[in-house]
């Protein structure tokens, strides 16, 4: 696993073994951020259920200036803040304006900083139906009346989603049982 694209394009990223996270292809990663092209320079991000850092750093490496990652596992923070240190060296940027917070993305405090402009969801596939409605509930809450911030949720082919107040813009994936992504805005005046 690599990143794809911007200015750390070639860095690979460091996954813990087994099954603690569940990356997204370089592929998806791929189709999303070219999907989101025109809104990642100077953007804000927060990276929920961060894993490996995959979506955030791809965002880092293509211009985004700063964000925030969310992770609880343990084995993944120790591989996320090394795939983070490697994608800054090789931007030449320091690591200030990205902040990594070990804690549960269901529970950790979402007003860090600045609202995001672009928030990206992968969270493990079991626990969506459970957890999305508190989620787009909390992200609610948080961005400004006027924000157009794009909510990016990777889950299973086979899954709908119609949260309250949020409309899906576009999904890329193949459905089935294969990985796909939904890009999520807060409809007008909800």
């Amino acid at each position: 696993m690599r990143i794809s694209g911007g200015g750390a394009r070639g860095i690979p990223l460091r996954v813990p073994k087994g099954d603690a996270v569940r990356p997204a292809t370089d592929a998806l990663r791929q189709a999303v951020f070219s999907s989101l092209a025109h809104r990642i320079p100077g953007a804000r991000f927060l990276d929920l259920f961060a894993g490996s850092g995959a979506y955030g750093l791809e965002a880092l490496s293509r211009g985004a200036a700063e964000g925030v990652f969310v992770e609880n596992n343990f084995q993944a923070l120790g591989c996320l803040r090394q795939n983070l240190a490697a994608v800054c060296k090789s931007l030449g940027r320091g690591e200030d304006g990205v902040a990594v917070l070990a804690a549960d993305a269901t529970k950790a405090p979402l007003g860090h900083g600045a609202a995001p402009d672009l928030i990206f969801i992968d969270p493990p596939y079991d626990l969506i139906a459970g957890i999305a409605p508190g989620l787009f509930a909390r992200l609610e809450a948080m961005l400004a009346p006027s924000s157009d911030a794009v909510v990016v949720f990777e889950m299973p082919g086979e899954m709908e989603l119609a949260p309250p107040g949020w409309t899906c813009r576009k999904r890329l994936g193949k459905g089935g049982r294969q990985p796909t992504v939904a890009f999520f805005q807060r409809v007008a005046g909800a």
